[in-house]
């Protein structure tokens, strides 16, 4: 039997429903800072803060520590110099690609193939002067605008290493000896892309994703309300993610450097599957800003097969102690190890082939 409705009521469900809607547009409009995020927002500000103040104690000489501990703190802080002004221009540009441009601005002229497609945004970097760590909240501002994982990746990969700074240091540190720009530019783009295929062929690209950040990537289609309480949100949700990852990353890359002597490493340099192999490891551990890396690995090339020094130049600013624990913050350990695996891969092909045919 059906059930008949009065008019009044019917208005008043409207009503309520039309109340609901709003409070619901309301709720959207605000940005969604939660006590996790400000918990681990303060973590990451007053750890990193803590390593910057400790800095002028340390070259003051007025606090004497533990050789190792004053090695690892100086390392840390290192890394946390070099790489803080590129996480905060990262997440900057990442609030402008996801607050500001239009949805559909980056992609409406990107070609339709796949592949091509691959092409052209790993070619983003040439304007973007962001080194590896602040790329990764830019690279996750990709994706929750509409870019696939793959294409995330193409792009996190080729950036940092044919972003301008990068090629003028590697220029200004090399020049064209030995053919290591030109290895480090187009080995970069082709091992970048490589990837990019690679990973497009998984077919369930969410799974490569952490599960929160793939839950924010949903939530973000029906996000609305106004473009400055977006851009907060964001701010707060990637300096809360990011800051923390940079922090610890640092720590771990300094312990690891202290760990490991760098003897062992050079005295393999003459050798050119080993020298290859050490410089992996090199950069792995070192985990230096790919805007400087040149001038760091410079005093090895004297030592070093050039097929190893572009190794170097190559896997570091992809994968190392640093980035892993940024990269983390979006992507799996199963996807990390994978793209892990495949890069050393293809780093350790690209420099056997260059010490061949230099």
């Amino acid at each position: 039997m059906a059930t008949r409705t009065e008019p009044g009521n019917n208005r008043r469900a409207q009503t309520h429903d039309s109340h609901h809607d709003h409070h619901h547009k309301h709720d959207h409009s605000r940005p969604k800072v939660t006590r996790r995020r400000i918990i681990w927002l303060i973590v990451g500000v007053v750890g990193i803060g803590a390593l910057l103040a400790v800095r002028p104690i340390l070259s003051g000489g007025s606090v004497t520590l533990p050789n190792q501990a004053q090695d690892l703190l100086t390392l840390a802080i290192s890394v946390v110099v070099e790489s803080l002004p590129f996480v905060i221009l990262g997440i900057a540009l990442s609030i402008v690609v996801q607050a500001w441009l239009p949805n559909d601005l980056l992609q409406r002229y990107l070609p339709k193939n796949p592949v091509l497609r691959r092409f052209f945004i790993s070619l983003f970097g040439i304007a973007l002067p962001v080194c590896e760590c602040g790329n990764v909240p830019l690279a996750r501002g990709l994706i929750t605008q509409g870019f696939t994982v793959s294409e995330s990746m193409t792009f996190l990969i080729a950036a940092p290493i044919i972003n301008p700074v990068t090629i003028i240091t590697t220029h200004a540190a090399f020049g064209f000896d030995d053919g290591i720009l030109v290895a480090r530019i187009l080995g970069g783009l082709a091992i970048a892309n490589i990837v990019g295929w690679l990973f497009s062929l998984h077919r369930k690209p969410h799974e490569l994703l952490t599960p929160a950040f793939a839950a924010q990537c949903e939530r973000g289609e029906e996000e609305h309300g106004t473009r400055w309480g977006k851009s907060i949100d964001i701010f707060v949700r990637e300096t809360s993610v990011i800051m923390p990852a940079l922090f610890i990353g640092a720590l771990v890359a300094g312990a690891v450097q202290v760990a490991v002597p760098r003897d062992v490493l050079v005295s393999l340099g003459s050798n050119p599957l080993w020298s290859v192999l050490a410089m992996m490891v090199l950069a792995f551990v070192i985990a230096v800003c790919s805007s400087v890396d040149a001038f760091f690995i410079l005093p090895f090339a004297s030592t070093f097969l050039p097929g190893s020094i572009v190794t170097f130049l190559v896997f570091g600013p992809i994968i190392d102690i640093k980035m892993l624990a940024i990269m983390r913050t979006t992507f799996t350990t199963k996807t990390l190890l994978q793209l892990t695996v495949i890069v050393g891969l293809l780093s350790a092909l690209l420099g056997l082939v260059v010490n061949v045919l230099a």
